[in-house]
């Protein structure tokens, strides 16, 4: 599977996880591993540096709330995401089919190895 985020892209997923709502960093990493159905989980360190990225280019802003900093879009930002709603577009429709061809190879390897059990099961039953 090619990566889905090349270059500038998991920046503008960020942008558009906080437009729906504001989050906390561990709640993004917890999303984004749901939108791709546990296929796939940034780390701390992919997530974290970025919105502290998207911060000092003011496109979003943080509060604290019970010790944790909760991120929200600014105007900034929700312009940035109407100036590349195409690329955004383009960008979802690649997450779901590359989650769907992931799946797939996933159920691939999962029949074919359960395949092979049987035979070694009915050979084993066999001597």
């Amino acid at each position: 599977m090619p990566p889905v985020f090349a270059h500038g892209r998991l920046r503008l997923y960020l942008l558009k996880l906080l437009d729906e709502a504001p989050r906390h960093g561990y709640e993004v990493i917890r999303l984004l591993e749901e939108r791709f159905q546990g296929l796939y989980a940034p780390s701390a360190g992919t997530v974290y540096p970025r919105l502290a990225k998207l911060e000092a280019e003011g496109l979003v802003t943080h509060t604290t709330e019970g010790g944790r900093k909760v991120y929200s879009i600014t105007d900034a930002g929700r312009a940035e995401l109407a100036d590349r709603s195409g690329e955004l577009a383009d960008l979802e429709l690649e997450i779901r089919e590359s989650v769907a061809e992931l799946a797939a190879e996933i159920r691939a390897d999962v029949s074919g190895a359960a395949g092979d059990l049987r035979r070694e099961m009915r050979a084993a039953a066999g001597r």
